[in-house]
């Protein structure tokens, strides 16, 4: 998320357009203070709502947990996780890595009976 200042506005106006058309959010701050955020007018705002399209996109950016992201946008979890789901956004973000370790693990656990 970028942050832009409201002279940056008149100056750097073609690049806060082109944040909005790549899906970035922007935050225009006026002394430092953020007055407001431009959110890119995409498919997810269109189909999901402001609400809802904001907290996804918070979500997916990690500026928002799950548990934050769903009471923003005024859900449930298990709600916003299946709106996740249907915009093809991972609800939980495990790394090959880690997974991989914890099957290792479980493998030195022996068989279960």
């Amino acid at each position: 998320m970028q942050t832009f200042s409201v002279r940056d506005l008149r100056d750097r106006t073609g690049e806060l357009i082109r944040e909005a058309e790549a899906g970035h959010l922007s935050v225009v701050a006026k002394h430092g203070q953020p007055v407001f955020v431009a959110v890119p007018l995409d498919e997810p705002m269109l189909q999901h709502g402001v609400r809802v399209a904001l907290a996804m996109k918070l979500f997916q950016d990690g500026v928002l947990s799950l548990a934050k992201a769903a009471r923003f946008a005024e859900q449930d979890k298990f709600r916003f996780m299946q709106q996740l789901a249907d915009a093809g956004v991972p609800a939980v973000d495990y790394p090959a890595e880690a997974l991989d370790q914890e099957l290792a693990a479980l493998d030195t656990l022996g068989p279960r009976g």
